[in-house]
């Protein structure tokens, strides 16, 4: 009997992956839309997220689609540095660090999952409608978006990992869980451009009244994202829709004063191609991710402001432990229990650390900043960052010691 998985997102995905290293080769991924596609802009992977895919096999291709991030350094609105600090193998990690195009590393994770547990093992255009339960079987209906014709399937668990907008999850808590917003927008694109700084800088640029990030993703393309309160003028848009399309200059108008002599912000926005908004969406941090044989997995279950960058790395995370814990404990209720208990407190602490990065941890700083005190200002930056590594599972010493999660094969 197969496992089934409702999304082929990042999290699904390296489930898939995971499942089949623990032994599993019956393994289904069902995606809703009908092609997937190399869309949205770029993500990072911390150490923690790249340890996992790295022990899955993907290293090397990660090193062929991504830059590894070799710094990460905050600056004020001024363009002045306030701190900086090394990050992935240049941090001591055993690991990179790297930014990639969220939709080049989704096509990479479809292709291998497609190499190592056949072509049929991701249906396209196939949306869950419908889960019935019994003590161990889950009946799936299944609806073809393009046909309409219905079909079914019979699993011994069904991961849920469909995003932060989740229906099936909304279907097994038994009410609506409501998307969260704290009123800030972010845009994003990418953009043309020449290398800055170390050519593999990550820079946040800004204060409490605005931010952005920028950083490269390939060789002479940079991925902008910036985060400001809402313009009332304008609507905010729909939460939890990452594609909603934006003029370009637009995004640049917030920025004409972000022009420096290592980077112009503005004049980069100004000539992507294209752009996106996204206002700032999570989830309230759920009380159970397991329901019956139906789990929870990623946005689905714990969806975060972005910040950080562990909103898919807390995914891969999930989908690592998940398998480890099926193939490891007597039975399958077992292993989905041992799992929720080790990442749903994790993944809430994340959560919670994220609002309030978006809140005070940046107004404390920038206020520093604004008096002239950079040197207080690197000093909170440094503590917040050590702590923040702690409590997502990328302190150095702590991820380069840690036992791994791969399933050890009888021979």
């Amino acid at each position: 009997m197969s496992i089934v998985i409702a999304g082929a997102g990042i999290g699904g995905l390296t489930a898939a992956l995971s499942l089949h290293a623990a032994g599993r080769s019956d393994v289904l991924v069902l995606e809703a839309v009908r092609e997937i596609r190399e869309v949205g802009v770029g993500i990072n992977l911390p150490p923690h997220a790249v340890r996992e895919l790295s022990e899955l096999g993907l290293g090397d291709a990660l090193d062929g689609i991504g830059v590894r991030t070799k710094e990460l350094a905050y600056y004020d609105p001024a363009g002045q540095l306030i701190w900086a600090e090394p990050r992935g193998l240049d941090a001591g990690y055993r690991w990179p660090q790297y930014s990639v195009h969220r939709g080049r590393l989704q096509r990479l994770l479809v292709e291998v999952v497609q190499k190592r547990l056949g072509m049929a093992a991701v249906q396209v255009g196939h949306r869950v409608k419908a889960i019935k339960q019994s003590a161990d079987v889950v009946e799936i209906e299944v609806v073809d978006v393009t046909t309409g014709s219905a079909s079914s399937h019979t699993a011994e668990a069904l991961i849920v990992a469909d995003g932060i907008r989740s229906t099936l999850r909304d279907s097994l808590i038994g009410e609506v869980t409501p998307l969260a917003s704290n009123g800030w927008v972010m845009y994003r694109g990418t953009a043309t451009a020449g290398p800055f700084l170390s050519g593999e800088s990550m820079v946040i640029i800004g204060d409490e009244s605005q931010r952005i990030v920028v950083y490269p993703i390939g060789a002479g393309l940079l991925n902008w994202l910036l985060v400001r309160p809402k313009d009332e003028d304008n609507g905010v848009g729909e939460l939890g829709n990452w594609n909603a399309p934006i003029a370009p200059e637009v995004a640049a108008s917030f920025v004409r004063d972000f022009r420096f002599d290592w980077l112009d912000v503005h004049a980069l926005i100004a000539s992507s191609s294209e752009a996106y908004q996204y206002p700032m969406a999570d989830i309230d941090p759920l009380p159970r991710w397991v329901f019956g044989r139906c789990v929870l997995l990623g946005d689905a279950a714990h969806a975060m402001y972005p910040f950080g960058s562990n909103g898919a790395s807390q995914a891969i995370l999930d989908a690592r432990v998940l398998a480890y814990q099926l193939a490891n404990e007597i039975t399958v209720d077992d292993g989905l229990m041992a799992y929720e208990a080790l990442r749903r407190p994790v993944a809430t602490d994340v959560q919670l650390a994220n609002r309030r990065q978006a809140g005070d941890v940046m107004a404390r700083v920038s206020a520093m900043a604004r008096r002239g005190a950079h040197g207080d200002a690197a000093a909170e930056l440094q503590d917040i960052e050590r702590r923040y590594k702690q409590l997502a599972g990328f302190d150095v010493g702590a991820l380069n010691e840690r036992r791994s999660w791969s399933v050890v094969q009888d021979s």
